[in-house]
């Protein structure tokens, strides 16, 4: 195994319409490793996501578990990185949440024998009973479908978790639960938030990103702090911190 999960050099990225969305952007994330990413909307949060699993390509370099995404095994890097879209109408196109959810695992060569059970699994992990299979999910709520779309990527088993706002629109119990069941996962996890203190439940490292590149990246709760920081890159210091920084 390699001891980066995630190794970013020099990525570059502009949109066709010419916005500069990621410019000059290193980082690594070891093994295991569980970082959030954070600054104001965009940042350039969800593009870098976007190039865990080659869905965008600039120029630089990114490499999955040792693997180039440019010129590397798609097969392979989609199967190491499950990755959550911010809005689940881009993840979610079929019939019903069963397919949805079977859709990942069938495409990674998982027999289809086992795919029930992990439907089934991924479904009681975010709080989702079984009467959901057979349904639509565009005939959900938001965030109903914002748990199935984590559900799809459950199901799939990735070493590297890239969650794109997964608590937004989540009631405060189930938001609960997410944070818990996330935390229990043995995977790497790369989280693009907002939610600035599930960062703080969930991740011991932060990088916090404006106007496309990295402005720092440290100890979450000594960043979180930093009330300088924060107001320049248009977040506040979460109110469990404040308390201790007056």
């Amino acid at each position: 195994m390699s001891d980066y999960a995630v190794r970013i050099t020099r990525l570059n990225y502009s949109y066709p319409d010419g916005t500069r969305a990621l410019e000059n952007v290193d980082c690594d994330i070891r093994t295991g490793e569980r970082v959030a990413l954070v600054g104001p909307s965009g940042a350039g949060k969800s593009t870098l996501l976007l190039h865990l699993n080659g869905i965008l390509k600039g120029s630089g370099t990114v490499r999955i578990m040792g693997q180039s995404v440019a010129d590397g095994d798609l097969a392979f890097i989609r199967k190491q990185v499950g990755l959550m879209f911010q809005d689940p109408n881009d993840q979610l196109f079929c019939p019903t949440v069963q397919e949805d959810i079977a859709f990942g695992p069938l495409n990674l060569g998982v027999p289809a024998a086992e795919i029930p059970a992990r439907v089934e699994k991924a479904l009681r992990d975010v709080m989702l009973d079984h009467s959901y299979a057979g349904r639509t999910a565009h005939h959900l709520s938001h965030g109903e479908r914002k748990r199935v779309a984590l559900a799809c990527v459950l199901a799939m088993e990735p070493s590297i978790l890239a969650l794109d706002e997964p608590a937004s629109n989540l009631d405060p119990g189930t938001r609960r639960h997410l944070i818990e069941l996330i935390a229990a996962l043995p995977a790497t996890l790369v989280l693009g938030t907002h939610d600035l203190e599930m960062a703080i439940d969930l991740c011991p490292r932060t990088i916090v990103m404006d106007g496309g590149k990295i402005r720092a990246d440290g100890e979450t709760r000594l960043l979180f702090a930093d009330a300088e920081l924060m107001a320049k890159h248009g977040l506040e210091v979460p109110l469990s911190l404040r308390g201790n920084h007056r």
